[in-house]
């Protein structure tokens, strides 16, 4: 059974910084490119990052210079650096892969940037 499980989010100041980790189990982890997807409240889906099977990185603009992403291919883990966070990054935050498989969403983690 395939599973993908978010963690790290939480409450954070405008300026502060995150650490969302995502846990796969059930896929043979290390063939797939994998994606962080968020869905802020009334907005659709957006893709704002994307790790390649060998490592390489590729962000959306509005996170370019303030997110990175990094995979553990021996824990079939990967992880999202946020710094700078924005209010506009006040959302539920997804991995899968890339492109996305229907059946990995998970229950994803909250990101909420407030003062």
């Amino acid at each position: 059974q395939v599973q993908l499980v978010e963690s790290g989010g939480g409450l954070v100041q405008p300026g502060g910084s995150l650490r969302l980790s995502c846990a796969a189990s059930g896929i043979i982890f290390i063939i797939y490119a994998m994606g962080w997807y968020r869905q802020a409240p009334g907005k659709q889906l957006e893709l704002v990052a994307v790790i390649t099977t060998c490592g390489s990185t590729n962000d959306a603009d509005s996170v370019n210079g303030r997110f990175t992403t990094s995979r553990d291919n021996v824990k079939n883990t990967v992880d999202l650096r946020m710094n700078s966070l924005r209010h506009e990054d006040t959302a539920g935050y997804y991995c899968n892969t890339r492109p996305s498989i229907r059946e990995c969403w998970g229950q994803g983690t909250k990101v909420t940037v407030s003062s």
